[in-house]
């Protein structure tokens, strides 16, 4: 190893960026560490939204995002980027956040290229390969590489072992999503910023509001057509409530929302917004609908309940804890749960904890203390 230890974080999504970022910038207080950040781009406007709102600049920037993108064409395109990037810059290791393409491409080109990796929020497992789709195989993947495993919780922690990783590269630190809602409250609660496309007045007048959040591969197809039509039947049902739904770029997702939702007066089609005001949407809703892994995270900090349209979930920690419900992307159930928690208080006050079972905002620091070789 050099004098001066030289890590590079490697993302490419905004959700990456969020729970990536933390490290990042808790790494580089840190004199004795060289630190590097090279992107993929593999969504480039939300990754750079993310990326402004802490303040962090890629040293690398590799650009691979292309319109209408297949898997098999990025994950090619960044393996052989960044195992050329490796190649050159030599650092001693790289970190890797969550279950993207780009974090099983950058594992395998660490591989190649004989260098170490660590792999932060390791360890969650649905058992079913093509659900979440392709994230379960790409964090399954990636845990065959991995040199460190930062998991987030005890139950992470047990999916490891039982996969035979050794004890001792194992470390429950807490989930870094949650270090970033809490730089991000602190941000909106002194001054709550703009989100854009909402009425006037929405963000004050007190109406109940519905927040919903959806993009999941497994979903596309029938699954958008019945979560569109719960969402269309609840915004008739219920006209008082404010729906408020920033859509996803993806047109396999935009297209089904647009048609079936885009005419309603309560409901709100947003595009995608930056980290902020997301998370002040996230302080302002009384529910949300999501089939996000981020969502069902953030939300337990904030008090508010979610119901995840996803017939499986690699995060059981909420659910066991009882503030977040699996509802699939069945429109009768979905119309039901909501429905319940908008006119039942005990329901909702039922799905409400103070407790999040994802951590106390201090896992960037764990992390950076285990790499430099300070944890016990």
């Amino acid at each position: 190893m050099s004098a001066r230890r030289k890590i590079t974080c490697i993302f490419g999504t905004r959700p990456e960026a969020v729970k990536l970022c933390p490290v990042v910038l808790a790494l580089r207080a840190r004199p004795e560490v060289e630190t590097r950040v090279c992107v993929t781009a593999q969504h480039r406007q939300m990754l750079d939204q993310a990326l402004e709102v802490f303040g962090v600049t890629p040293d690398t920037d590799l650009d691979l995002m292309q319109p209408d993108q297949t898997l098999a064409g990025l994950t090619a395109r960044a393996v052989a980027a960044l195992d050329e990037y490796l190649a050159r810059e030599r650092p001693d290791v790289i970190l890797v956040q969550g279950d993207t393409t780009t974090v099983f491409a950058a594992a395998l080109a660490a591989y190649y290229q004989r260098v170490a990796v660590g792999h932060v929020e390791a360890g969650l497992r649905t058992f079913n390969k093509y659900s979440p789709f392709p994230e379960e195989m790409n964090r399954a993947m990636t845990s065959r590489i991995a040199d460190w495993h930062f998991a987030p919780t005890e139950g992470a922690r047990r999916n490891l072992l039982c996969e035979g990783v050794p004890p001792e590269r194992i470390y429950v630190t807490g989930n870094t999503v949650i270090d970033a809602l809490e730089f991000a409250v602190a941000r909106i609660r002194e001054r709550r910023p703009e989100v854009p496309g909402l009425p006037a007045g929405l963000m004050d007048d007190g109406r109940p509001l519905v927040l919903i959040t959806g993009h999941r591969r497994e979903n596309f197809g029938a699954g958008f057509e019945s979560i569109c039509r719960a969402v269309a039947e609840l915004a008739g049902r219920f006209p008082q409530v404010a729906f408020v739904y920033p859509v996803h770029l993806n047109p396999n997702v935009r297209g089904p929302v647009f048609r079936a939702l885009g005419r309603r007066a309560n409901v709100h089609l947003n595009e995608p917004l930056s980290y902020l005001p997301f998370v002040a949407l996230m302080d302002r809703a009384t529910l949300l609908l999501t089939d996000s892994g981020g969502a069902q995270e953030e939300a337990p900090s904030l008090g508010k309940p979610v119901l995840v349209m996803r017939d499986t979930t690699e995060r059981p920690e909420a659910v066991a804890a009882g503030v977040a419900r699996l509802v699939g992307a069945d429109a009768d159930r979905i119309t039901a749960e909501v429905a319940a928690l908008l006119t039942d208080p005990a329901a909702r006050a039922a799905m409400v904890s103070q407790v999040n079972p994802y951590g106390d905002g201090k896992a960037s620091g764990r992390i950076v203390s285990v790499l430099l070789g300070e944890a016990k």
